[in-house]
């Protein structure tokens, strides 16, 4: 606006400009609605700067759920209800007398309507209207093993080995085999903790309105060092509204300034300063650490303690969560190898393990901590295919 009021200066004294709303001013003609060329004749013309000259040095994208679904479309013509479903879901197709071939189970599901073809993949419909892929009995046991014995999905239990499978696979009798697969994951039965009789009454906190409303805290100690730094310890934040944890690693022996540090860089910078927070430390501790959390902040606002030399059970329980995670990657010495050879240590497994907590339904909520703290789920390695229906 700057340079058409430069350019129209020497005609001001002949002219009025007046605002008319778009909705008024209908009748515009081509002059007004034309796109003048940026041309040194314009008189709003802007000199094009010469662009450097990048070397193109090439750029590789890759799709992850390729693999996955070529190995489905393979398989299809490795077994015969896959044949013969494939030819009955192709619009080109026919002849239906090849219904009566399919297995009973793969017929009932034909004949109301549930299997889909959808760029050479065969989609499972439920009863909820939830889309599912196919499954070849051929890769079974590599969905079983994705979804449960991978770090990212920790090992963990039944129920949520059962959900994950549930929004990506279908094959005949899937729940079946999972729980039985489940059941003989030696690790998970191995080093799954026995909680034994129930503990007594915990004092109930009032539950909070808001997702970064109220933390516990605590420590998980007795860890060998790991990492460059010799990390031993490892600080849990566990947000009460969402169940959302966050796992630093640390040192057993840090100060109240030392732990303020790690919640500065790590957890206040991405919601905010916790209206209150819940651990079993040391009253001492616990108001150093508030107060230096204000001081870090350079404000001079009284604020209260806020903490509560108390817990209801929460912080502990996720402590002996992540302890068993831990144990049962790195059973055998605190290192773990994955499939390709690679060695991790408990500290290098700590984003993981977080990310497979963050995605996994919990019971008390029936969602899962991710979904109630930001509305979405991360995306995993497993999900290869977009819902299409």
């Amino acid at each position: 606006m700057l340079r058409w009021q430069i350019a129209f200066q020497e005609y001001r004294a002949n002219m009025t400009i007046a605002h008319k709303a778009g909705n008024i001013h209908k009748n515009a003609d081509v002059l007004s609605s034309w796109e003048l060329a940026n041309t040194p004749d314009n008189p709003v013309y802007v000199p094009l700067e010469a662009e450097p000259q990048i070397p193109n040095e090439g750029i590789n994208i890759t799709d992850i759920g390729i693999e996955l679904s070529e190995d489905d479309r393979e398989s299809y013509n490795q077994e015969n209800n896959f044949h013969i479903l494939t030819s009955l879901l192709d619009k080109y197709f026919k002849y239906t007398s090849l219904v009566n071939e399919l297995d009973e189970v793969w017929e009932n599901s034909y004949s109301e309507g549930r299997f889909h073809l959808f760029d050479g993949i065969i989609y499972h419909r439920t009863k909820h209207s939830c889309v599912m892929k196919l499954c070849s009995t051929f890769l079974i046991n590599t969905i079983l093993h994705e979804f449960h014995d991978s770090v990212y999905f920790g090992h963990l239990s039944e129920d949520r080995t059962l959900e994950k499978v549930k929004n990506c696979a279908w094959w005949p009798y899937w729940r079946k085999e999972t729980i039985e697969y489940f059941h003989t994951c030696d690790i998970f039965q191995n080093e799954n903790r026995s909680t034994g009789k129930k503990f007594g009454l915990m004092i109930h906190i009032q539950g909070p309105k808001s997702p970064c409303e109220v933390v516990h805290m605590d420590w998980v100690t007795a860890l060998p060092p790991s990492g460059d730094k010799g990390y031993n310890s490892c600080l849990v934040i566990l947000y009460k509204y969402s169940k959302a944890p966050i796992f630093l690693p640390c040192h057993k022996d840090e100060t109240a300034m030392d732990t303020a540090l790690l919640l500065w860089r790590r957890v206040i910078s991405h919601t905010g300063l916790f209206k209150q927070f819940l651990s079993d430390r040391d009253p001492k501790f616990t108001s150093a650490l508030w107060t230096n959390l204000h001081r870090l902040f350079g404000t001079k606002l009284s604020f209260s303690r806020a903490y509560y030399p108390q817990t209801d059970g929460l912080a502990e329980r996720m402590v002996q969560t992540l302890e068993d995670i831990i144990w049962r990657f790195c059973a055998y010495g605190l290192e773990f190898k994955d499939s390709d050879g690679f060695i991790h240590d408990w500290c290098t497994l700590i984003p993981a393990l977080e990310l497979a907590y963050r995605t996994s339904i919990h019971s008390s909520t029936g969602q899962t901590p991710a979904m109630l703290e930001k509305r979405w789920n991360p995306r995993l390695p497993a999900d290869t295919e977009e819902r299409i229906f």
